[in-house]
């Protein structure tokens, strides 16, 4: 195998670079969000707009310089370079889902129940730690992170169904609108939380080499 250019070094190292400066938007995105959910800012609603913005274009950089840059690489290196395409990926979903649920809070009438807003912004919260842990996990190459955030993730389900138990207890009533949109927003949110959790995922098999989503096949014996 040819050794790589200095052209082509440096391209992998924008790469990885622009992955990571997409955590960091993302994490913005969520931010805004729960600045949003709690005060109905609309400078918070156009910083949301100006992210998934900004995220679209890390994106579609790094799809178009992806080709060039992983020719003549050794396997870890294509590995790297792999996760920054699966990771934009889960980044520009993550910012996609924040500014629909952003659409959806500054299109209401009124204000959310307080209960809403307290459940939503505990789950955008959660959703920004989790971005914070494989951000972290990412800059030290430390797969661990990946417990805390599965049990985050499982957080975030939690806090969802607890939505869904409330208001459909409740009943449709005269509020089934202020309800449908609660629901939905709840499962962006954690539709969130999923993407962040393949972040975590991918971060373990850039590490370790091997995939938490199949654990090996244990042998047959006759």
């Amino acid at each position: 195998m040819a050794k790589p250019n200095r052209a082509n070094q440096k391209a992998q190292v924008e790469l990885k670079e622009k992955t990571l400066r997409a955590y960091l938007v993302a994490h913005d995105a969520v931010t805004n969000l729960m600045e949003l959910i709690e005060r109905r800012s609309t400078m918070a609603f156009l910083a949301i707009k100006d992210c998934e913005s900004d995220l679209d274009q890390l994106e579609r950089q790094i799809d178009a310089e992806m080709a060039a840059a992983i020719t003549q690489v050794d396997e870890p290196t294509a590995r790297e370079l792999l996760a920054c395409v699966k990771s934009i990926t889960d980044l520009e979903r993550i910012a996609d889902l924040v500014l629909w649920v952003a659409q959806r809070l500054h299109g209401l009438a009124r204000p959310l129940p307080s209960r809403d807003r307290r459940l939503l912004h505990d789950m955008a919260s959660t959703v920004q730690d989790m971005l914070n842990q494989v951000y972290e996990g990412m800059l030290k190459r430390d797969p661990a992170i990946s417990d805390p955030v599965f049990r985050a993730d499982v957080r975030i389900n939690q806090i969802c169904h607890s939505l869904f138990r409330q208001h459909l207890e409740a009943g449709a009533g005269e509020h089934w609108q202020e309800s449908a949109n609660v629901l939905l927003m709840a499962q962006a949110l954690e539709r969130c939380g999923d993407h962040v959790k393949n972040l975590a995922e991918e971060l373990f098999h850039l590490v370790e080499g091997r995939t938490l989503r199949h654990p090996p096949k244990k042998k047959a014996y006759t």
